[in-house]
């Protein structure tokens, strides 16, 4: 059993952790509103680059997190690695101490300003470069996520929850996929095409995703990242993949390897499968492996 950093109690970082996302959800919906005035677009747009925007609503979740972090336990030796204190070149921190919160304030910044619904807020905890405690806010559905590293549970801001445990039996064919909106390219298209599956749903931010299979409304997500361009980082996966275990499900890379974090570039690249049943997703990800090679999609 994982043992939190002494001075921690599990009972009392879970409320404020729920606390402070809600205080997250808040003004990502506010944003949200004025954004919806196309006129006010181009104030609420911070930096953009390389197609990668980011708003003033990122901006002012992550100082809120990081502040409320520092804050509560500003004697607690852990650090906090921020999507965008990265893209700053402020991230400040020590990526290698043993515990690393990992926080993207808005994940699905391009759903956030298209108006989908699909963003989410994810902050995780890693505990030597695993993830342990997983925290995703829905702001546009008034769910919250939260694993404290043994259950999982989605809760409403009134208070009420209801617990998840995820299983599958279907076959790839029977299964719902989930992709991506935004990030999508004619090699994962193909091999789509080529598995068939029952249905493919398409959706913003991963820790949407990740949220839709543990409702039990889709049953896996591929992530495949092209040489030289750009792939998931950790603050993508650390908090969906702690939720997606504790729920009962799986996330490797096609060798059903499990993700290595705090690489150098921080990015999680080449193909990626998360499934709804850990112990059906060594198979999927032979079959999927399988159908690569057979159509030589993906080297």
């Amino acid at each position: 059993m994982i043992k939190l950093p002494f001075g921690v109690n599990i009972n009392n970082l879970i409320d404020d952790l729920r606390i402070v996302s809600w205080e997250a959800s808040e003004i990502l919906l506010s944003y949200r509103e004025i954004i919806k005035k196309k006129d006010h677009l181009s104030r609420i747009i911070k930096i953009k680059k390389n197609d990668d925007p980011v708003t003033l609503a990122d901006l002012k979740v992550n100082q809120l997190i990081i502040n409320r972090l520092k804050k509560k336990y500003k004697n607690i030796c852990w650090e906090i690695l921020s999507e965008e204190n990265v893209k700053l070149n402020s991230y400040g921190c020590d990526r290698n101490a043993d515990w690393l919160w990992i926080l993207d304030p808005l994940d699905g910044t391009k759903d956030f300003i298209q108006g989908t619904g699909n963003y989410a807020m994810h902050l995780g905890l890693n505990y030597k470069q695993k993830p342990f405690i997983g925290v995703v806010l829905i702001p546009e559905r008034g769910e919250l996520w939260i694993t404290d590293g043994v259950q999982i549970w989605c809760e409403k801001k009134d208070g009420s929850r209801k617990e998840y445990r995820t299983s599958n039996n279907k076959v790839l064919k029977e299964m719902t996929l989930v992709t991506s909106k935004n990030h999508r390219n004619d090699n994962l298209k193909e091999l789509i095409n080529r598995i068939d599956p029952q249905e493919v749903v398409v959706m913003g931010s991963i820790g949407c995703k990740i949220a839709s299979i543990i409702r039990g409304e889709s049953d896996i997500y591929i992530s495949m990242s092209l040489p030289n361009q750009s792939s998931p980082k950790d603050w993508d996966f650390a908090a969906p993949e702690a939720l997606l275990k504790a729920a009962g499900g799986s996330i490797t890379n096609i060798e059903n390897q499990e993700l290595v974090y705090n690489k150098p570039s921080f990015e999680q690249s080449g193909i990626i499968i998360a499934t709804s049943d850990k112990n059906t997703h060594p198979k999927i990800c032979l079959e999927i492996k399988d159908v690569l090679r057979k159509f030589n999609i993906y080297s």
